[in-house]
């Protein structure tokens, strides 16, 4: 990762959250960025994964709605799942 890449570069993925929140090692594989768990674990320990603009190491953080996390040039918006009205 360089830190020369414009900003403009980034990708953006919406995530809905079912539920108060999900853990940041979760939101990782739910979204792809990772093949499991453990490998999120891993990533957010490397100090590569920010939310919310800020380096974050804590790898269960709880992320909530109208969060953003980003990786790798990938922002993750976290929006809250629309109630089911069925």
């Amino acid at each position: 990762m360089s830190a020369d890449t414009p900003t403009g570069e980034h990708q953006r993925e919406d995530f809905h959250l079912r539920g108060e929140y999900v853990e940041l090692n979760q939101l990782l594989k739910l979204t792809g960025v990772c093949d499991s768990g453990g490998a999120g674990k891993a990533l957010v320990a490397s100090g590569a994964v920010r939310v919310d603009g800020e380096v974050e190491l804590r790898k269960t953080c709880k992320i909530r709605a109208g969060q953003r996390v980003s990786v790798d040039g990938l922002e993750i918006h976290v929006d809250a799942d629309p109630p089911d009205n069925h």
